[in-house]
């Protein structure tokens, strides 16, 4: 069993990828103010169900560390992640920042600061992220929406803590390997034989990772953002169309670098975004889930609210579901 399970039509008809046009925007089915598109497929009964089967006394995190040389977009041009003191005990008493120079040699305190890319690290992006010419998911133009600094909408501050049902459909193990061949593209046929491999079932409202093994490279940063297996656009519609509310996975960009589609850098996230409205998720550890055969599993995360911002670093927890 691999293919979607529409609960029923009207569920369905709330699919955006099932009306969705290439390289056009979609309106949101959720109404001419929806920021958020598919996770509205979340509700407080689901949200409910998957929590009453979760088993808290085995969690697994599936975020990295951040640390100073770790893979990011700097070939883009983004910053690179930076960690600073803003105090060290000694340097508190030298200097007196605090103004409590008699209690320096008492209080020993440190301070630190961090400035990065918004979609550093294992984080969730936004629909606003991409789009299609100016304009974004639901129709949202740029020249009504975007500001000096940042869109007035679909920003991480509008996201909605995430739980729900995950599953997880391991590409890199379905092959046998330990991390696919550069620029692999994994398409229908791939999560199809997985889910079918690892018995399990997309359903509506579902957070799907999708296990590259890239992850197996992560302190090497040259060979963890070079040429990346990844998505691509069939692959994402596949799932999109299956009801996802997520799709993330391992690597750095979701989906297959460098694009083979012509005209479109990065078609997978144009696609999830404008005209599926389904949120991205990116540089998850799924090694664990890989180790332990989990495929299915209670998903909770939320990312942080920076208002307007197009993606948000995220500390995403699974935990294995108990028999129903």
């Amino acid at each position: 069993m691999c293919g979607p399970e529409f609960v029923d039509a009207e569920t369905a008809a709330k699919i955006a990828a099932s009306s969705a046009a290439f390289r056009q925007i979609t309106r949101s089915p959720f109404g001419t103010d929806d920021e958020i598109g598919m996770l509205n497929l979340m509700t407080p009964a689901s949200m409910r169900a998957v929590l009453s089967r979760a088993d808290a006394g085995h969690t697994l995190d599936l975020s990295v560390d951040y640390f100073l040389g770790m893979p990011s977009f700097t070939a883009a041009g983004q910053p690179p992640y930076q960690i600073s003191m803003t105090n060290t005990p000694r340097g508190t008493a030298v200097d007196n920042s605090t103004g409590f120079a008699d209690q320096n040699d008492l209080v020993g305190y440190s301070g630190d600061a961090i400035s990065m890319y918004t979609h550093c690290g294992t984080h969730i992006d936004t629909l606003n992220h991409f789009g299609y010419h100016k304009k974004i998911w639901n129709g949202f133009d740029a020249d009504e929406y975007l500001g000096a600094r940042h869109w007035m909408c679909a920003g991480a501050d509008k996201q909605p803590p995430i739980i729900a049902r995950g599953v997880l459909l391991d590409i890199a193990a379905l092959h046998g390997v330990d991390v696919l061949p550069e620029s692999y593209g994994i398409g229908k046929k791939d999560l199809s034989d997985a889910a079918r491999a690892q018995n399990v079932q997309l359903r509506p409202g579902d957070v799907v990772m999708v296990r590259t093994g890239q992850m197996t490279l992560w302190n090497d940063a040259t060979a963890y953002m070079r040429n990346e297996p990844g998505l691509t656009r069939e692959g994402a519609e596949f799932l999109a169309r299956s009801g996802a509310i997520v799709v993330g996975a391992d690597n750095l960009s979701l989906e297959q670098i460098p694009s083979t589609e012509p005209g479109n850098w990065l078609p997978v996230h144009t696609y999830l975004f404008a005209e599926a409205g389904v949120t991205i998720m990116e540089v998850v550890d799924l090694e664990k889930l890989s180790q332990e055969n989990l495929y299915e599993f209670c998903f909770i995360g939320a990312g942080l609210k920076l208002r307007g911002a197009t993606g948000a670093p995220m500390r995403p927890m699974a935990m294995p579901l108990l028999p129903a």
